[in-house]
């Protein structure tokens, strides 16, 4: 071996010692023990219909003033669908993605861009393998009177405007 394949060899052999060795030193985020549960939030009794269509009324209004085009859903305290609205021209494949952030903030008890944040931010890819979560914001858990009524999920537009209309819809809830 050359004295300069050598040094290449040794020169990688220390970079991945050093390399090893502060990878080692640091902790695992996900060992951290919290006090209290996150999201620890009951379910209430389910959103009536009337209730959801407002949303999805105020939803759809938000939507309209940017000229965004999305499908919005409301689900109850149990996941299950209540009412669904998709306004003229929104993206077919939004159905199912607006039922399916919905769905996710009610069982999970939490936004879906907590999921989305936890992938994109933290890398804590594994995520993506539980059952039911979508990893895209524009779900939002209703929560009155410090119960899960139900969810809305928005889908059409980027994330951030899917939060944005989702936003507006869950903001009748007190």
């Amino acid at each position: 071996m050359s004295s300069k394949s050598f040094l290449i060899v040794a020169g990688f052999v220390v970079t991945l010692l050093i390399v090893g060795a502060s990878q080692a030193q640091q902790p695992n985020p996900l060992d951290a023990v919290p006090e209290k549960m996150p999201f620890d939030l009951a379910y209430g009794a389910p959103i009536s219909l009337e209730r959801a269509d407002a949303m999805l009324a105020a939803a759809i209004a938000e939507s309209k003033k940017h000229d965004w085009k999305v499908n919005c859903a409301v689900v109850d305290s149990g996941a299950n669908l209540v009412s669904f609205k998709r306004m003229d021209g929104a993206q077919l494949a939004s159905i199912s993605i607006a039922e399916h952030k919905a769905r996710t903030a009610a069982k999970f008890r939490r936004e879906t861009k907590v999921f989305e944040s936890a992938v994109q931010l933290t890398n804590y890819n594994y995520v993506m393998t539980l059952d039911d979560a979508i990893a895209s914001r524009g779900g939002i858990p209703l929560v009155e009177g410090g119960k899960i009524i139900g969810a809305i999920g928005c889908s059409g537009g980027t994330g951030s405007q899917d939060e944005v209309v989702a936003k507006a819809g869950a903001a009748l809830i007190k």
